[in-house]
Formats: structure tokens, sequence, C-alpha cells
């Protein structure tokens, strides 16, 4: 579920892309996208509670997320 603050943004990447629809324009449209933090209450809870704890991905852990990144051209690392 986007912010407030990021619908306004979908909303004027949807006309920009409707108006290069109309003329024909070919456009990379880039917006910004920011979730509402619902998700984000659990942890507000641990740290105000004292039980939040830091975790350090091993080097493995940062292969596997990696990994899952899709393969294209211009990124390929």
């Amino acid at each position: 579920m986007p912010a407030p603050e990021s619908s306004h943004a979908i909303k004027v990447a949807i006309d920009e892309a409707l108006k290069c629809k109309e003329t024909g324009e070919e456009k990379t449209i880039l917006f910004g996208l920011t979730g509402t933090g619902y998700f984000d209450l659990k942890a507000y809870e641990q740290f105000n509670d004292g039980t939040m704890t830091d975790f350090i991905p091993a080097d493995e852990d940062l292969q596997k997320g990696f990994d899952g990144i899709p393969k294209f051209p211009g990124n390929e690392f």
C-alpha cells in the first residue's frame, strides 16, 4: 500500500504516461514509492521496549540476495 505522498507521485507518473501515449513520445518515467510504515510498527515496538537486536548478515546471506537480482543488459556484475 503506497503512502499518501507516493500516491501523488503515482498519479503524476500515470498522467505523464498517458501524455506520451497520446503524443507517441518515448520517455522513461521514474517516481518515488514509499510505504505506509504499517509494517514498521513491530520494529518501533521492539526499539521502544529495548528488545531490538542487531543482525549482521554473513557473506553467504548477502550472496543469496544478490543471486536473486534479475540479470539484464547493463546489470551484470
